[in-house]
């Protein structure tokens, strides 16, 4: 477990930070714009949580998403490791292909119980589920930053986040009463 006695330490006042092997990198760095993205995309996460609330369905669905709060802190760990080793140890947090496998029951899991689409839908319904399609949105970018990491990404890491926006668009659809309070894009409706 980890143990924070003080917040600031003052070590990033010249605009640079540290990773997890001791080294620093600018805070401009790809690598820490990708954890920055991911941190973001975890927070997104927790403001959907909040507008699920914790009955019923919704409530599992919370836990679920908790859940993948964890995965993200691990994604960040896994980010924040330098080296081309992704082998993941106990002093050393990664990605692993079970954290993809179990995202990828869950979508298949609620998927079952939603209508095929029949058009693209807009970021809407319900507040949580705007509050996933953010999170989507968030997640989207976060991959897209990591992917900017070149070889210096677990493979796995990007994978998972490729995999977790896909689970929260069919989350999104799946609070918004299961695909029924779908908000549909009707093509050239605003000409």
């Amino acid at each position: 477990m980890v143990k924070l006695t003080k917040i600031y330490t003052r070590s990033g006042d010249t605009g640079t930070t540290g990773l997890v092997d001791g080294s620093r990198v600018s805070k401009t760095d790809a690598r820490m714009a990708a954890i920055g993205d991911v941190d973001e995309a975890n927070s997104a996460i927790g403001v959907a949580v909040a507008a699920l609330g914790n009955s019923g369905s919704d409530g599992d669905m919370a836990a679920a998403l908790m859940r993948i709060q964890s995965d993200l802190f691990d994604c960040g760990a896994d980010l924040a490791t330098p080296g081309e080793d992704f082998t993941p140890s106990p002093m050393t947090l990664r990605i692993v292909a079970a954290q993809v496998d179990r995202l990828e029951q869950e979508i298949d899991a609620m998927n079952e119980e939603l209508a095929p689409l029949a058009s693209f839908i807009l970021p809407g319904g319900s507040a949580a589920a705007g509050a996933l399609h953010v999170a989507r949105a968030t997640v989207r970018r976060a991959e897209r930053t990591a992917v900017s990491m070149a070889n210096a990404a677990n493979p796995a890491a990007l994978t998972y986040l490729n995999r977790l926006s896909d689970y929260l668009f069919v989350a999104a659809r799946y609070v918004n009463k299961s695909g029924a309070g779908d908000v549909l894009w009707v093509p050239g409706a605003t000409r």
